[in-house]
């Protein structure tokens, strides 16, 4: 079975195409700067990456180029479209409506839209992609999975905020979370890495990238999750603020004659690590401006790794304690300060790093933690898209 996997936003595509028999990607890649003149294509296969150019006007002629770049030329890996046998698609904001992966129908698109509020930027980027597959290939048979998907088993005491009831009946109002398929991915793996089962089994799954967020999950589902309504809640991130006093946000729109747009763009653009740098959003250049003696780079690092530990303390104490720390994500996977910074002083709750294991870890599946800790700490590659392949093969 042949599943391509679509990951659809504003201004790009990202795709993979699995061959199930044995879950390996045949290729994969992606379309940057859809509507601009120098749009361009990067096709990874066989270990090396190539690119080309070409305007790409709007998705449905991505999604074409993709089509075209799989069946002919230098990079074909398909005679023919028809040998797909299905397409999944990351889509973002599912709302309370959806609790699950399922197969995209016409009414299940009319109850994605309505979510598209919660989600300004990315919902109708994935409805793009879907009706692009649509018209190219009408018959085929799609699937959606959601990044809120995973969160919905969240107690409502945990996703609930603190404000006129009303407001949660009338606009949806509450916590959402997001990363859902990447938290459902590597809570799943880590305990087949380990060898154990996830009934009883306490774990906090740290995804730590550009965009970051820690869930707690229970006996394999999720009951506490950092992202809120939106991505901004939270960690601090590349160049979103995490959490901040709301009162501080309208101090802010007072003092600096903001509009809800220009705040939007404050929070989610010029924050994180970026802002308290003025350096960088990368935690790479952080940790060179770090060694260049870049004090606000050394700030940016303790608020980022504080903020990840405060986390993890919280949700041992929601969950009654915790078995398995793990680490995924860009930085969370490639980074061993973050991992060190955000585990450092834990040893109250049994956690006890091995140094040496995690300074060697780098994208691979490995146990940090020391062999006599009593919490075991890990890192765990996620691989969202496999987990939407996974789901679409179920599903068709």
């Amino acid at each position: 079975m042949k599943i391509l996997v679509l990951n659809c936003g504003s201004s790009s595509i990202k795709y993979a195409l699995y061959n199930m028999d044995d879950r390996s990607v045949v290729t994969s890649g992606g379309i940057e700067k859809i509507g601009l003149p120098d749009s361009f294509i990067t096709v990874k296969l066989n270990g090396e990456k190539h690119r080309m150019e070409r305007p790409i006007s709007e998705h449905t002629a991505g999604v074409q180029w993709i089509f075209e770049v799989l069946t002919s030329g230098d990079y074909a890996v398909l005679s023919d479209l028809h040998e797909l046998d299905a397409v999944g698609h990351r889509m973002v904001h599912g709302g309370e409506k959806f609790n699950r992966s399922v197969r995209l129908t016409p009414e299940v698109m009319a109850d994605f839209a309505k979510c598209n509020d919660l989600a300004p930027l990315h919902n109708p980027a994935n409805i793009k992609g879907v009706n692009a597959v649509t018209a190219l290939l009408p018959e085929i048979p799609q699937v959606g999975v959601f990044d809120t998907a995973f969160h919905q088993t969240m107690p409502d005491y945990a996703f609930m905020y603190a404000l006129p009831y009303k407001l949660y009946k009338d606009y949806g109002v509450r916590r959402y979370g997001f990363h859902g398929t990447s938290h459902r991915y590597v809570s799943q793996r880590v305990c087949e890495f380990l060898g154990i089962k996830p009934e009883g089994t306490r774990i906090i799954t740290c995804h730590i990238g550009n965009g970051a967020s820690i869930a707690a999950v229970k006996d394999g589902k999720c009951v506490d999750t950092s992202m809120g309504l939106t991505p901004l809640e939270g960690l601090i991130m590349g160049t979103r603020s995490g959490d901040i006093d709301a009162g501080a946000v309208t101090f802010l729109m007072d003092k600096l004659g903001l509009d809800t747009k220009g705040l939007s763009n404050l929070l989610n653009k010029q924050s994180g690590l970026a802002g308290v740098s003025e350096l960088s959003s990368d935690f790479r250049d952080i940790l060179a401006g770090i060694a260049a003696g870049n004090d606000k780079a050394r700030l940016a690092k303790e608020m980022y790794c504080y903020r990840i530990k405060k986390y993890i303390g919280q949700y041992a104490a929601a969950m009654g304690g915790v078995d398995v720390i793990l680490f995924t994500g860009g930085a969370g996977e490639n980074q061993w300060e973050v991992r060190e910074g955000a585990t450092k002083g834990l040893e109250f709750m049994g956690v006890k790093m091995d140094a040496e294991k995690n300074r060697a870890c780098r994208a691979t599946e490995a146990v940090l933690s020391a062999d006599d800790s009593k919490v075991t700490v890990c890192c765990i590659p996620t691989d969202e898209e496999l987990m939407i392949a996974l789901d679409t093969q179920a599903l068709c």
